[in-house]
């Protein structure tokens, strides 16, 4: 075995340019493999993390019905509208812990001299402990009538900072949008969702951010179910009771977190896949350069094997011999390839700190077993070529 990989060595060496860039195609295609099943793992992890920050148990209610791929209200079909009072109906079946009305948008905050557009989001006192969102000063906003209004706010942890610098803004008057409200509490930071910077917005009674928007209806009710088990008879009770309210119309969509999840999981999963096929056809490339140059390498060493048969070789192995050459290309290539991808990745991961990258080892297996498989299906034709050549006319070529 060792006079045979010596064999090899030797024979690769002699061809130093040649075997470079056939062992280049299988590394690029590798280092491409790698590199994007780690950006799709990483994406979906990303996804995965920001869905449940705030529990599995959560469920959304949007107005329109999606009746084929795509999201529900606009983009979905015919849109229908949600009420504070659809939310208060909800809070009434069982197996419901939280309620939460969301009516939401941009507005421009101003205090302390400063100013800046965020998203405000109307909603209830649920909201807090149905998002798992922490408050850090103050208090979250107090149990009110929906429909009334109340000039009360809660600030995200950056939007206070930008305002009033570290000075405490609680009791102090803010203005959203023209209207004076007194700040009673500041968030603990929660980061971001799905771009959505939640430090970076106010919170305030979602019957003023009603009246402020001028709308008469909900972007969103998010219910809290009691457990794992009360989803699924949660969501079969919701969609009655709104079928029901809606006057015999299922005018609206109900999505669980675990349907989020994995929608999006499909998604991703197609998007991976997709990519990881277009990196393949590098794979592909690199396999056809390497069953190039071996049938050109069997032509060139015609004598070579004719005095291997010649002395006694038997045909299994001039056969390994040239099938261990591809091999060997392929699996430097391969390895090459891995490195190069992984610290591509890493690379990627360090300049852009936000960006989600994550190498499965499963990608790692498959891309070394795959170099491996391009070597042996690259090498097998010209190898089988190389044992069934005549001794007497390979030397008679030469």
């Amino acid at each position: 075995m060792l006079d045979l990989l010596r064999f090899v060595a030797g024979a690769l060496a002699g061809q130093r340019l040649r075997s470079f860039l056939s062992a280049l195609g299988v590394a690029i295609g590798v280092a491409a493999v790698i590199l994007l099943t780690s950006l799709g793992e990483g994406t979906r992890e990303y996804v995965v993390s920001q869905f449940t920050q705030f529990g599995t148990n959560l469920m959304a209610v949007n107005p329109g019905k999606v009746k084929t791929l795509g999201l529900p209200g606009v983009f979905g079909g015919t849109t229908h509208k949600l009420t504070v009072d659809d939310a208060l109906a909800i809070a009434r079946i069982p197996g419901v812990e939280r309620v939460v009305p969301l009516a939401m948008g941009q507005a421009r905050v101003e205090g302390g001299g400063r100013g800046r557009n965020v998203f405000i989001y109307g909603v209830n006192h649920d909201a807090a402990p149905a998002w798992r969102f922490t408050v850090a000063q103050g208090r979250f906003l107090p149990e009110l009538d929906p429909h009334r209004k109340a000039s009360l706010a809660v600030l995200g942890p950056k939007l206070a900072r930008e305002l009033f610098g570290t000075a405490s803004p609680l009791g102090r008057r803010v203005r959203i949008g023209g209207w004076s409200f007194r700040v009673i509490g500041v968030m603990a930071p929660k980061g971001q969702f799905l771009g959505f910077d939640l430090d970076d917005a106010a919170y305030i009674p979602v019957g003023t951010a009603m009246a402020l928007f001028n709308v008469d209806e909900l972007n969103e009710i998010d219910v809290l179910a009691a457990g794992s088990g009360a989803i699924a008879p949660v969501k079969e009770g919701i969609r009655q009771l709104l079928t029901v309210r809606h006057r015999g119309q299922e005018d609206f969509t109900i999505t669980t977190q675990d349907e989020m999840l994995a929608t999006f999981g499909r998604v991703i999963g197609i998007i991976t896949v997709a990519v990881s096929g277009i990196a393949g056809i590098s794979l592909l490339v690199g396999a056809m350069g390497i069953l190039t140059i071996m049938w050109i390498s069997v032509h060139e060493r015609t004598a070579e094997i004719g005095v291997l048969r010649a002395v006694g070789v038997p045909r299994r192995a001039v056969e390994r011999l040239f099938l261990v050459e591809a091999i060997f290309l392929a699996g430097v290539g391969g390895m090459a390839g891995l490195a190069l991808g992984l610290g591509l990745a890493a690379l990627a991961g360090a300049l852009v700190p936000g960006l989600p990258v994550r190498t499965p080892p499963a990608a790692v297996a498959a891309a070394v077993a795959m170099s491996l498989v391009v070597g042996i299906a690259s090498g097998w034709v010209p190898a089988r070529r190389a044992a069934r050549l005549d001794p007497i006319e390979a030397l008679r070529e030469e």
